[in-house]
This record gives C-alpha cells, sequence and structure tokens, in this order.
C-alpha cells in the first residue's frame, strides 16, 4: 500500500447485510483498488454437533443452517442419507419436495430483491417487493404450518400432504401474485433509479466466474450455463418443463433480471407439479443403521447446495460435510469489487444473495504437529475464554 491510498474494514456490522462479515478494502480516493473477504464471524459448528446427534435430529439441524434456503438444506441432507439407506421415495413426495423448493426459490428471490433495491436507497420497492413476498410465506404456512424452517422433509419422504382445499388455495393465490409479478418486472426494466446504479457495476467476467468458481444466478448471469435442476435433474425435475435464464453481461443488473426471470420460471414449475402431481404414499419409512457415505447436490435459490454424508454402521452420521453456494461466491463479490466507487460497495456485495451464516466454518491449525483439527463449538468457545485470558496476562 501506498501513501496515497486508504485502508478500512467494511464489517463486522456493516450497512450491506444484517449479518457480520469484514470487508478489508484499499482505495485510492474513491476507487477500490484491493479487497479482501475476512470469514469466520457467525461459525456455529453444525457439521460438528451432527455427530452426536442421529440422522432424524441431524435432519432438523441442518434444516437451521439457513434461514433462506432451510428446505434446501433440509431436502439436501435427506436425499444423502436416502442414498446411503437405498430407499426409494415415493413419486408423490418427490412432487411435494419440488413444490416446497420453487416456493422458497419465490421467497427467497424477492427477499433479495427487496435488499438491493434497500441497498440502493429504493425502498419503496423494497417494502412493494417484501409485501408481494407475504403471498409466498402465506402459501408456504398453509402447507406445513410454518414461514420458516418447514419441517416438511423427513427420511424417506415429507411430512405434510397437499389436499384439494390446500391446492385450489395455492392456485388462487398464484394467479393474484402473477399480475403483481409483471408489475415487479416493469419496475425493473424502468426503474431509473436501479438502471443508473446497477448497470455496468460490479461485473463478473465470464473467465472469472469460472476461475473464482461460482454457482446459481450468478453463474448464469456471467454467461454459464449450468443448472442442476436441468443438466443433472433430481427429484421429478426431468418431468418438467421450463427455461434456465441465462445472460454474459455479469453485472449487478443482469442478475437482477435473471433472478425475476427465474420468478417466471417457478410460478411455471409450481402450476405443473399442481396439475401433475400424483396419488399415493408420501413417506417411505426407514429404521435402522446405517454403513456407507454419499453425496447429494441440490440447486438452492443461491446456487449449488452440496451436502456430503458419511455412516459407520450407526444411526449418528460418522461425518457430515457442508458447501452452500455463498462459499463460492464470495471470493467473486471481492474481485468485483476492484475499480468501483465506496459507494458501491453495498450493491457489488449484494449482488451474489450472500449468506454468511451458512458459509462460515472454522479450521484450528495446529502448527507444532502440524496438522488439522476440526472442533466442537463447546472446544472453540473454551479455546476463545483460554486465548482470551492469555492475552489479557
Amino acid at each position: 500500500m501506498n501513501e496515497e491510498q486508504t485502508s478500512f474494514n467494511i464489517g463486522p456490522q456493516h450497512p450491506a447485510l444484517k449479518e457480520p462479515e469484514t470487508f478489508r478494502v484499499i482505495v485510492e480516493g474513491e476507487r477500490v483498488v484491493k479487497a479482501e473477504a475476512i470469514l469466520g464471524h457467525t461459525h456455529r459448528g453444525i457439521e460438528k454437533m451432527a455427530e452426536s446427534r442421529d440422522y432424524n435430529k441431524t435432519l432438523y439441524l441442518a434444516e437451521r443452517i439457513c434461514g433462506i434456503c432451510s428446505f434446501a438444506h433440509n431436502a439436501n441432507f435427506a436425499r444423502a442419507v436416502e442414498f446411503v439407506a437405498d430407499v426409494k421415495v415415493p413419486k408423490r413426495a418427490e412432487f411435494l419436495r419440488v413444490l416446497v423448493a420453487e416456493l422458497e426459490r419465490l421467497h427467497s428471490h424477492l427477499l433479495w430483491l427487496g435488499v438491493l433495491a434497500h441497498e440502493i436507497g429504493f425502498d419503496t420497492f423494497y417494502i412493494l417487493v417484501w409485501n408481494d413476498r407475504e403471498t409466498i410465506m402465506d402459501l408456504l404456512e398453509t402447507l406445513t404450518g410454518n414461514r420458516v424452517n418447514y419441517g416438511m422433509n423427513r427420511i424417506g419422504g415429507v411430512r405434510f400432504d397437499l389436499n384439494d382445499e390446500i391446492k385450489k388455495i395455492m392456485r388462487d393465490k398464484i394467479e393474484e401474485f402473477k399480475p403483481r409479478l409483471e408489475k415487479i418486472r416493469d419496475v425493473v426494466l424502468n426503474s431509473k433509479t436501479i438502471i443508473a446504479r446497477t448497470n455496468g457495476v460490479g461485473r463478473i467476467s465470464k473467465d472469472l466466474a469460472r476461475k473464482t468458481c461460482v454457482t446459481g444466478p450468478t453463474a448464469r448471469s456471467s454467461g454459464i450455463d449450468w443448472d442442476l435442476r436441468r443438466d443433472e435433474p433430481y427429484f421429478i425435475y426431468e418431468q418438467l418443463d421450463f427455461n434456465v435464464p441465462i445472460s454474459d453481461r455479469g453485472d449487478v443488473y443482469s442478475k437482477i433480471i435473471l433472478r425475476v426471470k427465474e420468478l417466471f420460471e417457478s410460478i411455471k414449475i409450481i402450476e405443473q407439479v399442481l396439475d401433475l402431481i400424483p396419488s399415493g404414499k408420501i413417506f417411505q419409512d426407514v429404521r435402522g443403521r446405517f454403513e456407507g457415505k454419499a453425496v447429494s447436490r441440490i440447486e438452492a435459490p443461491r446456487g449449488e447446495n452440496f451436502h456430503y454424508v458419511e455412516f459407520r454402521k450407526s444411526k449418528n452420521p460418522y461425518r457430515l460435510k457442508v458447501r452452500a453456494p455463498t462459499y463460492a461466491n464470495v471470493v467473486s463479490s471481492v474481485e468485483a469489487l476492484v475499480g468501483h466507487h465506496i459507494a458501491d460497495i453495498p450493491v457489488i456485495v449484494a449482488a451474489n444473495d450472500p449468506c454468511f451464516s451458512c458459509t462460515d466454518r472454522t479450521l484450528i491449525i495446529d502448527r507444532d504437529k502440524g496438522r488439522y483439527q476440526i472442533m466442537s463449538a463447546r472446544d472453540l468457545r473454551k479455546l476463545s475464554v483460554e486465548t482470551t485470558k492469555e492475552v489479557m496476562q
């Protein structure tokens, strides 16, 4: 850093998001010349805690990895365990999983769009979008009883079924939602505020996207044509007709347009599920101890959600490994800051829809023994207290 440059931190409490995360930024005047992300403020030790719980209890622990993608994590863990248990999930249950997955995608994208509007000072649009999001939250509550952390999945299927009354409510609410979604699209396409603050800002080229291994809408807005629902289909996605929107612009505005297009595609998928869902059981009973390992990957609203699980003749996972989409996307956010104004930082950081609570993890390196150790939340707290005492002395 030379004499003309200034270094400062944004965070851990910062204007972009409510989650604590630190971005160390070096600027010349108002322009960013270098940036780095400092993770780890909200590590909760969930992977370690799973080792002391059986697969049914871990199912609900996985759901709490993320409040916005709770179903994606919940379903992903269930699917991985089902691979190990070699259980066939009933077809009706797979339709219901798609239904909730797409309702969650609607809820997540609308939440993100409102947050981004807030970051650029367009609070009228923020309130408009979040008001429409309430319709989707109501539908999730109608089916599962909860607006967040739905408890929908069980190992071998789902817990809640769809009757004719709920199906009619969903059809009616979706029809009411469509014109409001058209209004959202019109605002995005014509608002001078949105265009001025996001067009050409935070561009991630296709080469940079590949280099930083981005995923989900962030990758698709940079020209990477990849969606697990279509390219490696799971549940019953291969039976459904939907498009995967793509853009090659890579800026914040293209991310907005792409997610709005995905909202329309999710509506299309939900209507097909309501039309095509077969009769039958909603779960296959699963019991006993397991042995084996499996990987499950799901296209969460933010991108590829990865769960690895291993059992060793036990009900408790021997190892659970989770990689949330933000873990891949945060590197590109840092790269995209370079060359932009300080005022653009909250917009660029929020553009990839980050979730730091489901990203953070801690690895303790023992330099003397030359190995790493994954520690429990209790051990980490103990280590933190001991370190603090040592520093104070």
